[in-house]
């Protein structure tokens, strides 16, 4: 057993370092926590924890290298994810921080947040990345699949919750105009920049 156990620290390592890096889920979490704060932000992260635990699982079952083998899937998968990026940076570039309260704007939901894990190439490839390189041999494959989740999905949450924390600790900074306006940009050039990043 204790073999196995430490087999399992390669896979919490991969999915810290995937989870805490920059990525389109990420980008949009800080931009969620300036915008409506950690608590509302809190939907947004449990549906990428949750939606990503749904794609690993069928990765480590095997879907997932078929999907990505398939060039027009991958292409739309691309195109959906770029295109809902290009989206949000637009809606972006004129959000005010504190207009959000009173306006009709609202925080991604979980099921929108869940959604977009099947549209966003790096989900897939840390996805299929994990499950071909990391994936627990242990009997029955079922436990072994669960086991990956479940560990991928633990390291994943945190990570992603540091994101949103930055944007709502940011929040309270970002009272002048001026500086909304500024880190507004800076926010939407990165978002255009993942959505470009998706074809490179």
């Amino acid at each position: 057993m204790e073999p196995q156990l430490q087999a399992l620290m390669p896979l919490a390592i991969f999915a810290f370092v995937s989870s805490i890096t920059p990525g389109p889920n990420n980008i949009m979490l800080t931009s969620s926590g300036i915008v409506f704060g950690f608590a509302r932000s809190i939907p947004h992260m449990l549906g990428i924890t949750v939606g990503f635990g749904v794609l690993l699982a069928l990765c480590a079952a095997g879907i997932g290298s078929l999907v990505m083998a398939v060039p027009s899937i991958h292409t739309a998968l691309k195109l959906i994810g770029s295109a809902y990026l290009l989206y949000l940076a637009w809606n972006l570039r004129s959000m005010a921080f504190r207009e959000a309260e009173s306006s009709s704007a609202r925080p991604m939901s979980f099921f929108g947040a869940a959604a977009f894990q099947f549209a966003n190439p790096k989900a897939w490839v840390m996805a299929i990345t994990g499950a071909s390189a990391f994936l627990p041999g242990i009997q029955p494959a079922a436990l072994a699949i669960a086991v990956f989740c479940i560990i991928f999905c633990a390291v994943n949450l945190p990570c992603i919750s540091v994101w949103a924390g930055t944007g709502a600790a940011l929040r309270r900074y970002l009272t002048q105009p001026l500086w909304q306006r500024l880190f507004c940009a800076l926010m939407v050039a990165l978002t255009v920049y993942s959505a470009i990043a998706i074809w490179l």
